[in-house]
């Protein structure tokens, strides 16, 4: 087992009454997962549906799992049979695939709206202005219900700038809840800068390394 227990316990802590830790399980093993569900965990995340076909298939079907990941559109009906939430919702396009599959499935899947706040060019999510072009288009979905908006700080090592980030991307969250009383999900901050998005108020936590080591990327 490679789990971190002393760092799991702390971390645990820290974010009790504040925040639900997704344990980012992406690359590691059936058994480091199930070391971490013995202990009393239940939600984890993943990125790529394969694998997290493959692991769902293989660990207690009471595992919450979260897409975390970006999700094309001809993958959604391999995982709208079993998914908890998906993280990462940044099109219509998208949204309309996951509602289509979640009716075939019988199910209202969980979403969160992925916001771009990052200054870096490889991170994926809505503009500002197309978060307020979609949020009157929700009601339109019957089969999906939006919870609420999740977002990736600039990886830096400057958390002055990773915080103002994630102040920008609460006070968006906070101003949709003022409207929607089914925004409920704040889902902000990773290894790297859980800290500064909990002073800003994140109530779900997506951490990997710090629990499982370094991620083994696929090839």
């Amino acid at each position: 087992m490679s789990i971190n227990l002393e760092k799991y316990n702390q971390i645990k802590e820290e974010l009790e009454g504040k925040a639900t830790l997704v344990a980012v399980s992406k690359t590691k093993p059936v058994e480091d997962i199930k070391a971490l569900y013995d202990l009393g965990h239940r939600d984890f995340g993943e990125n790529y549906v394969q694998e997290l076909v493959d692991k769902q298939a293989q660990l207690p079907k009471d595992i919450r799992w979260h897409f975390i990941g970006h999700l094309q559109s001809n993958k959604v009906k391999f995982i709208a049979p079993f998914i908890h939430l998906i993280h990462a919702i940044d099109s219509i396009s998208l949204l309309k695939e996951i509602d289509k599959q979640a009716e075939k499935a019988n199910r209202i899947i969980d979403l969160l709206l992925q916001v771009y706040i990052a200054k870096e060019e490889t991170k994926f999510g809505l503009s500002d202005h197309e978060l307020q072009a979609i949020i009157p288009q929700l009601p339109a979905f019957k089969n999906v219900s939006v919870k609420g908006l999740m977002g990736m700080a600039s990886f830096t090592n400057d958390m002055r700038k990773a915080r103002a980030e994630f102040h920008h991307l609460k006070n968006l969250y906070h101003t949709l809840t003022i409207h929607d009383s089914r925004f409920t999900i704040l889902s902000m901050g990773m290894s790297s800068d859980y800290h500064e998005a909990l002073h800003e108020g994140t109530n779900m936590v997506r951490i990997g390394s710090l629990l499982f080591g370094e991620r083994e990327y696929q090839k």
